[in-house]
């Protein structure tokens, strides 16, 4: 099953170990300890500072993409200035990456089969792909429904959805506006980068270990 929540065991071949999603209100300050040999922030939404090694607090806005390293261990979230979403995740991905950040699905009036064709119904424009590397979707707001590896899965708040390599993904039903992380891990086979699609890029090696 690709669907995990913070706390939960990841799949064992998820490169992606850890996440947390950490809602802060304006005046809060946060502390992180890190756990994971490779580390990333994003900010889904707020504004905030980030503090490490000693440095003065920099600027982080709604969509900012940290990489994090540090020297003492820890980072700290400073200054939050508005309601401020951070989605932290940690594991043990190599340098060479996909891409990272924020993305939306909602109901489109004229919904559309962008990528490779599918049988199910569809509400959305999102299309079916799949991708030369791991990727996962981190939902930190909105309801739906996702399909990956073949199956359909109910998704919300919290939930991560992890995609191995090759295997067809989509997000076609939307019962509320849906913001979400997507983390692309290491680059891997051929490493072309964005969604790929049968029908251009050639059929897709999905790796059957990766469920």
């Amino acid at each position: 099953m690709p669907i995990f929540r913070s706390g939960d065991q990841a799949p064992a071949w998820s490169e992606l170990e850890f996440f947390e999603i950490v809602r802060l209100e304006p005046g809060q300050e946060h502390t992180f300890a890190r756990i994971g040999a490779k580390e990333k922030l994003i900010v889904g939404s707020g504004t905030c500072g980030i503090w490490k090694n000693g440095q003065d607090a920099a600027l982080a806005e709604g969509g900012a993409n940290l990489d994090l390293t540090t020297d003492t261990g820890t980072f700290r979230v400073t200054d939050v200035a508005a309601a401020t979403t951070l989605i932290r995740m940690c594991g043990r991905w190599e340098e060479e990456l996909g891409g990272s950040g924020l993305f939306g699905c909602v109901v489109s009036d004229e919904p559309k089969d962008g990528g490779d064709r599918v049988q199910y119904p569809k509400q959305t424009n999102f299309d079916s792909h799949f991708h030369d590397c791991d990727e996962y979707w981190i939902l930190f707001e909105g309801r739906g429904e996702v399909f990956s590896e073949g199956c359909r899965y109910a998704v919300g708040p919290g939930d991560c959805v992890a995609t191995g390599m090759g295997h067809h993904h989509d997000m076609p039903i939307v019962d509320e506006t849906i913001h979400a992380v997507y983390f692309e891990t290491t680059m891997e086979g051929q490493k072309r980068r964005g969604h790929l699609w049968d029908h251009k890029h050639g059929a897709a090696q999905p790796q059957q270990d990766r469920v």
